[in-house]
């Protein structure tokens, strides 16, 4: 199993979390962005370069996604895709997404970027707050312990 973060939108708080979980359970982390990353030196953490353009960082991540591996992201089509490759996918206020779940979170996405493209004013999601990091670090904790059983 290895971690795929979709980096270019992860806040560097969740990026600090998940290079701590990659040295304590040795565990590896790749970093996907059409940016430089600054990652510290370690042999479970990686970061990959990808071209810009739309969906390039999540081809990426998806094309290469196995079942069990987990996908760090807010983006919930690169999420439902990642889920239907038999992966997990968790984004960074601490929600896994699922086969349960993620139909309704594509359909309320969907809606969401309807209503903007028509004009409507809609606010995006608020700042991460630190409930939120701690809530994806107990989340990330869980799936690793629950993942070496």
């Amino acid at each position: 199993m290895q971690i795929w973060v979709d980096a270019d939108a992860c806040p560097n708080a969740i990026k600090e979390i998940l290079f701590r979980a990659a040295q304590r359970r040795q565990i590896v982390v790749t970093l996907i962005a059409n940016r430089p990353l600054n990652t510290p030196p370690s042999m479970y953490i990686r970061s990959v370069r990808v071209a810009g353009g739309f969906d390039v960082a999540d081809n990426f991540i998806v094309d290469r996604t196995q079942p069990g591996d987990l996908a760090v992201t807010a983006d919930i089509p690169l999420a439902a895709a990642v889920v239907g490759k038999g992966g997990y996918a968790l984004n960074p206020r601490g929600e896994f997404y699922s086969e349960n779940n993620i139909a309704g979170r594509l359909a309320v996405r969907n809606l969401m970027e309807e209503l903007r493209s028509s004009g409507e004013e809609i606010r995006g999601p608020a700042r991460l707050g630190h409930g939120d990091r701690q809530e994806f670090a107990n989340a990330l904790d869980r799936f690793l312990t629950q993942q070496s059983l």
